[in-house]
């Protein structure tokens, strides 16, 4: 953390690009770029991070600048591998892997989960097959098809917000729901929890539990207001 340099953040527009302004001098990412973001919805956030902090400025409690960041200085130069490693959860997708027993579980996760792969199945053409246990199967070699063509098709602020959602729920359907408004994020992050739910509901839940979920929580939130900025 650093000390507070600055009075006021506010948001400067041209030509429809956004930067936010410390002061009246525009933010730069992390590698020095310029932080010109596609929506002032977005950038009105990001100055509102700067603006909400206290004597001390804290970057990590400032997460959509830090995933715009990430948009501007890191996608553009992985993106196609960034798009192969989110294709790659369709091969071990938190929603195929289902329990044996006990019963009240795998009727959950039947429940709560089968839903969102016929969805996924219907929508992106992902015939994803469910097994017991957590050992990956072999699943189509053109179940990702679809989410592959949808992705070739994103810009990279999109990208950024897809593959952080997938990798926070460890789902790209979950992802991909939330991307397609399938899923809103308070209903995403309960499918993603649906064996800690039981698992809490069996021994309760302890600090660093308590905590884990939290965190996962706020960042799946977080990626889901980024992606919905970036629409206003």
């Amino acid at each position: 953390m650093t000390k507070r340099f600055y009075k006021n953040a506010a948001v400067l527009g041209v030509d429809g690009v956004f930067a936010v302004t410390l002061d009246d001098r525009p933010i730069k990412t992390p590698a020095g770029n310029p932080m010109h973001m596609p929506t002032r919805a977005l950038a009105e956030a990001v100055a509102g991070e700067w603006n909400a902090q206290g004597d001390e400025v804290d970057p990590k409690s400032m997460p959509l600048m830090q995933l715009c960041g990430t948009a501007i200085d890191r996608v553009p130069d992985v993106r196609d591998g960034l798009i192969e490693g989110i294709l790659r959860y369709a091969d071990t997708d938190l929603l195929c892997h289902r329990a044996a027993s006990p019963a009240d579980l795998a009727a959950r996760q039947e429940e709560v989960w089968q839903p969102l792969l016929d969805w996924a199945k219907d929508a992106y053409g992902a015939n994803l097959k469910s097994v017991e246990g957590v050992i990956p199967i072999a699943q189509d070699p053109h179940a990702g098809d679809g989410f592959a063509a949808a992705m070739a098709d994103m810009d990279n602020w999109q990208l950024t917000a897809v593959a952080e959602m997938v990798g926070i729920s460890g789902s790209i359907v979950i992802g991909f729901a939330l991307y397609a408004g399938r899923l809103d994020a308070e209903t995403a992050f309960n499918a993603c929890q649906v064996d800690e739910d039981h698992q809490i509901a069996l021994w309760g839940e302890d600090f660093e539990a308590t905590q884990r979920r939290a965190n996962v929580r706020a960042e799946l939130l977080n990626a889901a207001r980024f992606l919905e900025l970036l629409g206003d």
